[in-house]
This record gives structure tokens, C-alpha cells and sequence, in this order.
């Protein structure tokens, strides 16, 4: 029997040094940004040499878009879940899609990836791009998705969301920029804003139809 410690086996494995990487290059990201950021930092926080990082990824870039896979691939996964779900209606599955972001994205560090995107994304478009493609673009087409079986069902109207998916990803981002900035002395409600976004929403597509 392996009398090994868990910081020990977490060390040799090579797949415990791998995650041990990718979460030292969140909190280094989160810390300093993109462009501060240094591998030589990542390997300090991870408790690794230098080199063991280009066992596993290319360069700085490499480590992040493999960071931001690693952290937005379970949420994908359940957004498109729900975007799949013929038993929820419209607007139950609405509710589901907010709750996800609130919990597994604002409640989470995985808000620090998009901070880190939405202040450097301009500097450097090539983490914007990756971004808006691997998570940005794949939720937007779940909205669709739910917003065509929506018409089907004849009871909404949501041509608005199949020309403009961002109407439902935007609360989330504000909710992301607000809580960084403001939060300290204007906190936001997030769960009452997302609830009153999807009655917006669900009130403006009802009303169409008539």
C-alpha cells in the first residue's frame, strides 16, 4: 500500500500536475492579468519547476485557452442541457439558464476568466476571439436552439432572441463588470436581476405573439 502524502501523489501524477498548473495559472491570472502574468509565476504558485509547464502546454497562450476549456466546459455542457430538454417550457428553462450562470459562473471563480477577458480582451484580441468562439458563441447558439423550440410550441414569439441571443447573455455580463466595480459601495441583487430579466423577457415575447 502507497504510503505516499496527497501533495506527494499530486506532484508524480502526471495528471494531478497538470490540474496543479492550471489552477496556480488561475489564481496568477486572476492576480496579474494576461499580460503580467509570467509561466515562471505559474510554476512558483503550482510548486513546480518551469519546464514541468511545457510538458502540458505550449506557451502562456496555450495555458490559457486550456485553462478557460477546462473551466467553462461543465457549464457549456449544462447549458446545452437545458437548451436540449423538451420537457421544461420557455420560460422554466429560462430560469434554469440564469440560475446556472449565478451559480456556476458569478458564484464561482470562473467570473475571474471573464474579467481577465473583458479587461484585456482589447489588447489582445486573440483572447477575445478564443473566448467569444469556445464559450460566448456556443451559449448564444444554445439561446437560439431553446428559442426555435420556443416558436415551435406556438405559445412565444422569440424572433427577438434569434436575431439577438444577446439579450439573454447580457445580464450576465453586467452582472460580472457591476459586482467588480460597484459591488463595495452598490451591491447588486444578482438573483433579482436575472429573475426580472427573464420576466422581461418572457412578458415581451408573450406579447408579441398577440
Amino acid at each position: 500500500m502507497s504510503t505516499a502524502s496527497p501533495e506527494k501523489r499530486r506532484r508524480t501524477d502526471p495528471e494531478g500536475r497538470r490540474r496543479a498548473v492550471l489552477a496556480a495559472a488561475a489564481r496568477v491570472f486572476a492576480q496579474k492579468g494576461f499580460v503580467g502574468a509570467k509561466l515562471e509565476d505559474v510554476a512558483l504558485e503550482a510548486g513546480v519547476a518551469k519546464g514541468t509547464i511545457y510538458l502540458y502546454f505550449r506557451d502562456k497562450q496555450d495555458l490559457f485557452e486550456q485553462l478557460v476549456r477546462n473551466a467553462v466546459t461543465p457549464v457549456l455542457s449544462r447549458v446545452d442541457e437545458l437548451a436540449e430538454r423538451t420537457d421544461l417550457s420557455f420560460d422554466v428553462m429560462l430560469a434554469e439558464l440564469f440560475d446556472t450562470f449565478r451559480e456556476d459562473i458569478l458564484g464561482t471563480s470562473r467570473k475571474n476568466i471573464l474579467l481577465l477577458v473583458i479587461a484585456e480582451g482589447g489588447r489582445f484580441p486573440q483572447i477575445a476571439e478564443f473566448y467569444h468562439r469556445e464559450v460566448i458563441a456556443k451559449a448564444m447558439e444554445a439561446v437560439r436552439k431553446s428559442a426555435r423550440r420556443a416558436q415551435a410550441s406556438g405559445r412565444f414569439d422569440p424572433s427577438s432572441l434569434l436575431d439577438f441571443p444577446q439579450l439573454v447573455v447580457a445580464p450576465l455580463l453586467l452582472s460580472v463588470v457591476w459586482d467588480n466595480l460597484f459591488s463595495k459601495f452598490d451591491p447588486l441583487d444578482v438573483e433579482g436581476l436575472l429573475a426580472a430579466h427573464r420576466d422581461i423577457l418572457i412578458h415581451a415575447l408573450q406579447r408579441t405573439k398577440s
